[in-house]
């Protein structure tokens, strides 16, 4: 098992355990694994949790993963086990070439602390590949004059492992003319060369057949052969020499194919054919072979494919000149690739917390990103930033890591999404850059309460509406999203007269429509004040509220009603008297009338609908008094009968209608003698009769006396309580004084009833008055009543009104049915006596 160590020795490790309990700082350290090549996939390579001072469950819950440039991942987190293991076959030659460590290095990330840790490790060289000769047959033609001693290189095998399970011995199959002499290089490399020990005789044996072996150190062993044919040649006795024994070139990565290098050029002094010359490629890597073609006949050396100095930046390789005399000449070239700025920067972004609160502190990290060049020196220099003016910014973290960090608050109300740009750009000429963008999604918080667009509303509804009927619509607004901008509606709980408000208006809590649960009279109430509350659905919930306003206005749906003259309850006929002396305009009587309704609604007007004596009186149409039109004449009837008509103006207009009867006379005794022609004649008992009438009038008066000497005192006791009442502070001013019916108005109605009498005439009985001039002071008069504005009238005051009229009226009704008790004593008399 692999076994972690950190590259800074036994202290470091003390300060990367610090570092561990530290938010947020960055691991310096790193810690080294090792792991042989070809290991099966999910091979364990070391305790990640326990290096990282976890425990294995955790890996999940601190958001530990590996981030890489975006190459093919060799390892992955056993997220049950806590262990670092591969995520595939790994190959070390082909991960590393020849070299002779293999180090890959990765990046673990703890998302929740905000660091990133690095990670060394070595994949270890097995010995898995043969040595391997680039031909599996070769000729080796060697002139019958050669002398015993000379040389011949041999090709060389290739073995891509490293240490001893590299190539590391060869062995020539046993002949007499020939031995292997191995040479070693400064680079450690070795060369096999063939020896000639015994001359040839081309004639005696003219080919020659030997087996190279070529053999690496490893458990187990692994050899490759090449099989060898000598052709032994005629006299050849001068080989080929190159002008240079190394070609050196230096050429951009950016050249195009078939771009010449350079051209290797070899002289051979023999004459004829001896002396002509062939090139090839003697000493060339696999991969190096497809890159270059040399030209045979003239040695020039060109490029087949395009160069990249990413991939290799240097190439070396060994050309080799052949006569027909099979005599050779090598030399070597050595191509030096130079870089170009051909790359763009490369940004990865290896973790993103998105979305972010909109209330997320400064400082926090919302994203880790890498960036690569892979071009070398300034042209892979990178410079990482941001464009425009947005609350983030850029903060190197360790290699090229770059974390993307808050800068200012957000508010998604006023940005939700950001479109981040991030700018890579290296140092080369010219320069050369990238750019990515990162959604980055703001999410909301219940940071905002519901917003009524007006700080107060007013809403009108007429009376009499019918149950269940929208009155308003109220709406709030709230700028968050979801949960928590969904608004409902209430009311705020609240009694008008002892009835709660719930009684009288409701609201939809989802869409703000207030509807009436009841049919509103505006005599009743004629306002309602309402709070309504928006509350959004927000943890926890916020809410504003509104006044709204409800205005009764007043509908024509009462019938004005008339206070005087009030039918008698008895059967009998109301009669008002006026005198034949009566000058035109002479006030006879006045109609009272009052009207519930308010505004226009109660602006009554009288007008007279019927006379038997068309011209005789007139109506005030304001006033509702009846006066006399012109001077009553001898020919004009006892009897006037008038028909009034009291009507408001609302729309449609309601009346009610009273008929009034006159009778015209100087004097009583005239009204007597008037209705007593009417009478039958009398027989002797009229004088008996007469007394019982007189007896009976006598009891009446002395009961009335006392009813009224009752009612002096019961007023005058309510007086005396009333300035109590006002010198206590009660005040009482707002009640119109002419709704008090004083002293003054029971002397002038008894005044006005003193001539009244009960006359009858057979069984038909007429109830006559006298009015004096004072007659309408004891009566409601008509501007107490009326509202002082036409428009506008408070509830307080129909009530002041309506007690006023009521008072009075009371009084007078008493004192009315006291006198219709005399009445009906005297028309009981009269019937008595007709009787007899």
């Amino acid at each position: 098992m692999a076994t972690p160590k950190n590259y800074r020795g036994r202290g470091h490790l003390v300060l990367l355990c610090a570092l561990l309990g530290t938010l947020g700082e960055i691991g310096r350290g790193q810690i080294h694994y090792s792991v042989p090549e070809e290991s099966d996939k999910g091979s364990f390579v070391g305790n990640i949790s326990k290096d990282l001072g976890l425990e294995s469950h955790e890996l999940a819950q601190h958001g530990v993963h590996i981030v890489s440039r975006g190459r093919t991942q060799l390892f992955a987190l056993n997220p049950g086990s806590g262990s670092l293991v591969t995520a595939g076959r790994i190959d070390r030659e082909e991960l590393c070439a020849q070299s002779a460590r293999c180090l890959v290095n990765i990046n673990i990330l703890v998302e929740d602390k905000g660091k990133l840790w690095g990670i060394e490790i070595e994949i270890t060289d097995i010995n898995d590949n043969n040595p391997k000769f680039q031909v599996e047959n070769l000729e080796v033609k060697i002139n019958e004059i050669a002398l015993p001693g000379t040389r011949y290189p041999l090709p060389e095998a290739v073995d891509p492992d490293v240490g001893l399970n590299s190539l590391q011995s060869y062995q020539l199959s046993p002949n007499h003319h020939f031995s292997l002499d191995v040479q070693t290089g400064d680079d450690g490399t070795i060369s096999p060369e063939l020896v000639l020990e015994r001359a040839l005789d081309r004639e005696e044996e003219a080919a020659h057949h030997l087996v190279l072996v070529a053999s690496d150190g490893g458990e187990p062993r692994r050899s490759s052969t090449v099989h060898i044919r000598v052709t032994v040649l005629d006299t050849n006795d001068n080989a080929p020499v190159f002008t240079q024994p190394i070609y050196r070139v230096k050429v951009p990565e950016n050249v195009p194919p078939g771009t010449r290098l350079l051209t290797v050029s070899a002289s051979d002094p023999d004459e004829g054919t001896n002396g002509e010359v062939a090139y090839k490629f003697w000493k060339i890597s696999e991969k190096q072979s497809p890159l270059f073609q040399l030209n045979e006949n003239t040695g020039e050396i060109s490029t087949a494919k395009s160069l990249d100095y990413e991939e290799c930046a240097f190439y070396d390789m060994e050309i080799q000149a052949e006569d027909v005399g099979a005599l050779l000449g090598r030399t070597k070239v050595l191509i030096s690739v130079e870089d170009v700025n051909d790359n763009r920067p490369e940004v990865t972004i290896t973790s993103l917390f998105s979305p972010v609160l909109e209330n997320t502190l400064p400082g926090t990290v919302i994203a880790f990103l890498n960036v690569h060049d892979r071009d070398s020196g300034k042209n892979g220099q990178v410079v990482c930033y941001t464009r425009d003016n947005l609350p983030f910014q850029l903060e190197k973290s360790i290699d090229n890591y770059y974390r993307l960090v808050i800068w200012e608050y957000l508010d998604r109300e006023k940005i939700s999404m950001y479109n981040i740009t991030v700018m890579a750009s290296d140092l080369g000429t010219p320069p050369l850059s990238t750019e990515i963008h990162i959604a980055l999604h703001v999410a909301d918080i219940n940071d905002n309460p519901p917003i009524f667009p007006h700080a107060s509303y007013s809403a009108y509804i007429p009376e009499n509406n019918p149950r269940g009927a929208s009155i308003f619509s109220v709406t709030a607004h709230d700028p968050d999203s979801g949960n928590n901008a969904q608004v409902t509606y209430s009311l705020t709980k609240d009694t008008i007269m002892a009835t709660p408000l719930s009684s009288y208006v409701s609201i939809n809590s989802d869409t703000g429509v207030l509807y009436a649960l009841c049919s509103f009279d505006y005599e009743q109430i004629q306002d309602l004040q309402l709070l309504v509350t928006a509350s959004d659905s927000g943890d926890p919930p916020l809410s504003s509220n509104v006044s709204l306003s409800l205005f009764i206005l007043d509908q024509n749906d009462n019938v004005p009603e008339i206070l005087y003259p009030m039918l008698p309850t008895d059967g009998s006929m109301g009669v008002e008297l006026a005198p034949r002396s009566a000058e035109p305009g002479y006030l006879v009587t006045k109609v009272v009338a009052v009207d519930r309704d308010s505004g226009q609604n109660a602006w009554l007007s009288y007008h007279l609908l019927k006379a038997s004596e068309p011209g005789l009186f007139a109506v005030g149409l304001h006033t509702g008094e009846v006066r006399t039109a012109r001077a009553l004449l001898d020919r004009d009837t006892l009897k006037q009968s008038l028909v009034v008509a009291v009507q408001d103006h609302g729309q449609p207009p309601l009346s009610a209608t009273v008929t009034l009867t006159v009778a015209v006379a100087s004097s009583i005794p005239e009204v007597l003698a008037d209705l007593g022609s009417m009478r039958t004649p009398t027989n002797s008992d009229d004088s008996d009769l007469t007394l019982y009438l007189v007896v009976a009038v006598a009891v009446v008066s002395c009961i009335f006396l006392a009813f009224v000497i009752v009612l002096l005192a019961l007023r005058l006791w309510r007086w005396h309580k009333s300035s109590l009442i006002q010198s206590s502070g009660v005040g009482l001013a707002g009640l119109p004084a002419s709704g008090f019916v004083g002293m003054e108005g029971v002397q002038a109605f008894l005044k006005t009833y003193s001539h009244e009498v009960s006359l009858t005439s057979d069984l038909r009985g007429s109830h006559m008055i006298f009015p004096q001039p004072n007659y309408a002071d004891t009566l409601i008069s008509q501007e107490s009543c009326e509202k002082n504005d036409s428009l506008l009238a408070s509830r307080d005051f129909h009530e002041c009104r309506d007690e006023a009229a009521s008072v009075q009226v009371s009084s007078v009704l008493c004192l009315h049915l006291f006198l219709r008790g005399i009445i009906f004593f005297t028309n009981l008399s009269c019937v008595l006596k007709h009787a007899l």
